[in-house]
């Protein structure tokens, strides 16, 4: 199991990352206290890079698109696709 959770501040809607164990994350761009038992979480990963990777394909590919959010479908396609790099590495 991954250590560090993508998450997105309900206020600013920033993604970010935190780790797992952790109950609480400040947003760093608007201040934000967020509970991560309280926010969706997009992916669990194993090591913060991969979630300052992911989070960036992530925010260029909503600005490409011009959309707010991904669909349900494309996070279970995110987190499928991160399972089967994992296996492959």
């Amino acid at each position: 199991m991954g250590k560090y959770w993508v998450i997105r501040c309900p206020n600013c809607h920033q993604f970010n990352y935190t780790d797992k164990y952790g109950k609480w994350k400040l947003c760093p761009v608007c201040g934000e206290i967020i509970s991560t038992q309280q926010v969706p979480i997009y992916l669990e990963v194993d090591e913060y890079s991969e979630a300052e990777n992911l989070i960036a394909a992530v925010e260029q590919y909503l600005a490409q698109t011009g959309r707010a959010d991904l669909h349900p479908e494309e996070v279970a396609l995110i987190r499928e696709k991160y399972q089967e790099w994992l296996k492959k590495g």
